[in-house]
């Protein structure tokens, strides 16, 4: 093995890959304990019904070298419910937040901020507003990060969903 073979497998990657399933009880279970058992780590997972079908899509993003990937597409392969596996190449990646802020600070700041991240305000209560944030993965890691100084109440992520292009 050359130098540059050798670094290529050594080196981490993320890899968002989409698992069709027939769309049946403990599918998700049998999923998640493949990676549990063999010590895979799951970054993120999102599971929905595929329209008018059987079907479900799970999209599951994780972080390994090529050999480790190579092995939980092996493996997911493997599955009987599994239908197909897709190792995404040129994928478009959207992960959606809502984030809680005290009603005690700047609406008008945090709507501004919220609209950067192709987000806006979703409801506002007495005590406190909602705010949602659609984008790239990363660019939601981002807005997280800066909207920290408005003393979030709450953060909860939907997980990456994904599609080739």
């Amino acid at each position: 093995m050359n130098n540059f073979n050798h670094f290529y497998d050594s080196k981490e990657r993320r890899e968002v890959l989409s698992v069709i399933v027939i769309n049946k009880d403990s599918v998700l279970s049998r999923i998640v304990d493949l990676f549990s058992a063999r010590g895979y780590n799951i970054d993120s997972l999102t599971v929905a019904p595929i329209p008018d079908s059987e079907y479900s899509r799970i999209t599951i993003v994780t972080i390994g070298i090529a050999r480790t990937i190579d092995q939980i597409v092996k493996q997911l392969n493997k599955l009987v419910p599994v239908l197909k596996v897709i190792e995404h190449r040129n994928v478009i990646e959207k992960d959606t937040v809502l984030i809680k802020i005290p009603l005690d600070q700047s609406l008008s700041d945090v709507d501004v901020l919220a609209r950067a991240y192709n987000g806006h305000i979703q409801n506002v209560t007495d005590d406190a507003i909602v705010v949602s944030a659609t984008d790239e993965p990363d660019r939601i890691l981002d807005l997280i990060k800066v909207i920290e100084k408005y003393k979030p109440l709450e953060i909860v992520r939907s997980g990456v969903v994904a599609m080739e292009r």
